[in-house]
């Protein structure tokens, strides 16, 4: 059975406030609820998710909630209207000390990570020589005299590996630089709402910390934590790294208020893709170019010229020349569209496959992403996909 499919102007179908432009956060896959949770690694919130009625599930070896008490619907449009907590504390933080740090992180990213202010950060890409992506990751410049970078919890022990190996070298090489993992929990506060809910804990002005800015600052009396203005839903949001011991505490202070509610991996799924936001594994992984992938916006400027970031012989050429395919939208009606179904033309040749795709709690249609031959990524394009049917409980490989 064929559904009719059009493509949507961008990989993005809802958007408001500063992290309408973002994109963030591609943690690895979900899986469903195990009897060996007890061989996954835990939150400091682990406890606390129980406590308040979160339905645990295995992600990229981790227990994480897919949702509490609320249904998945019900959370998604909180956040939309409100604002709410998700525990993104499997996330790998990291510091990148010394005086050639800024050297060292540019060796393998693709951005411009000398031209950012003090306190100022950027989306970037790991690549690999094949110009594919290894993984995405938001590297902030503070003033603290260190890097702060946040990659992804699925992609941690391949980062931590690819990082050691090249500090190995720098080392070798003379150069001053030093990697601290750190074991702070991080907190996203997402929403319209977040801004108001928030300022009431922080000293800082709030209207003053721009998007993709990051303040270190007390939150509601909590020393050492960083506030960093980005998220992964298409809302105003912010991240918060909390001292591990302390995020109970915040979390529950943040609760105190009507406006805040808990959410989980299900609707943190819905979410970025209303927003068009990739995740990694599903939408971008090493055999996808930052090209095909429509995320030329994050390859600096001064990057491009000089050419001298992993790959970049075979990227930089693709930005000029048409690749063979490229990363669209696709809104429907009808059955969901699933990770995996084939994409076809109006005569119904196969011109490529969905990466991600889940009903729209706000826009009542099914949205997704995948990958089409570029002849067919006009916005407005009509195309069609093999319906298919999905058994219910599944979660291990599209949406959560």
């Amino acid at each position: 059975m064929l559904g009719r499919v059009v493509l949507s102007g961008r990989c993005g179908f809802w958007s408001r406030g500063p992290s309408a432009a973002a994109r963030l956060r591609l943690p690895g896959h979900p899986g469903r609820s195990s009897s060996t949770e007890a061989s996954l690694k835990q939150t400091p919130l682990h406890d606390f998710h129980r406590s308040q009625g979160g339905k645990m599930v295995e992600f990229a070896g981790w227990s994480m909630p897919v949702q509490y008490r609320d249904s998945h619907i019900t959370s998604h449009l909180h956040t939309r209207h409100h604002c709410s907590i998700f525990d993104v504390s499997h996330m790998l933080q990291t510091k990148v000390y010394g005086k050639d740090r800024v050297k060292f992180m540019e060796s393998f990213v693709v951005g411009d990570i000398a031209e950012l202010k003090d306190n100022q950060g950027t989306l970037s890409l790991f690549t690999n020589t094949k110009g594919g992506i290894m993984d995405d990751l938001i590297v902030t410049k503070t003033d603290q005299g260190y890097l702060y970078v946040v990659s992804n919890a699925g992609c941690a022990d391949k980062d931590s590996a690819h990082m050691q190996a090249r500090l190995r070298e720098f080392k070798a090489a003379g150069h001053d630089v030093d990697l601290e993992y750190l074991e702070e929990s991080l907190i996203a506060l997402q929403g319209p709402s977040m801004a108001r809910v928030l300022q009431e804990g922080v000293g800082d002005d709030l209207s003053k910390l721009t998007f993709m800015t990051s303040v270190l600052t007390p939150v509601f009396g909590i020393p050492g934590c960083r506030v960093t203005r980005c998220g992964y839903t298409g809302e105003d949001g912010v991240e918060i790294s909390v001292p591990r011991d302390s995020v109970v505490a915040l979390t529950e202070r943040l609760l105190a208020n009507d406006e805040v509610k808990l959410a989980g991996l299900g609707s943190r799924d819905s979410l970025r893709l209303e927003a068009g936001l990739c995740l990694y594994g599903n939408d971008i992984d090493e055999t996808t170019t930052p090209v095909e992938a429509a995320l030329v916006w994050t390859i600096g400027k001064r990057r491009r010229q000089v050419r001298d970031f992993p790959g970049a012989d075979i990227i930089i050429p693709q930005i000029k020349a048409k690749t063979q395919r490229k990363r669209v939208g696709l809104i429907s009606n009808g059955p969901p569209i699933r990770q995996h179904t084939p994409i076809l033309s109006p005569e119904g040749r196969v011109i490529g496959e969905v990466t991600s795709g889940c009903p729209s709690p706000c826009l009542k249609q099914n949205v997704a992403m995948g990958y089409v031959e570029t002849s067919f990524s006009k916005a407005g394009t009509p195309v069609q996909v093999e319906s298919c049917i999905c058994a219910l409980g599944q979660s291990g490989s599209g949406s959560v």
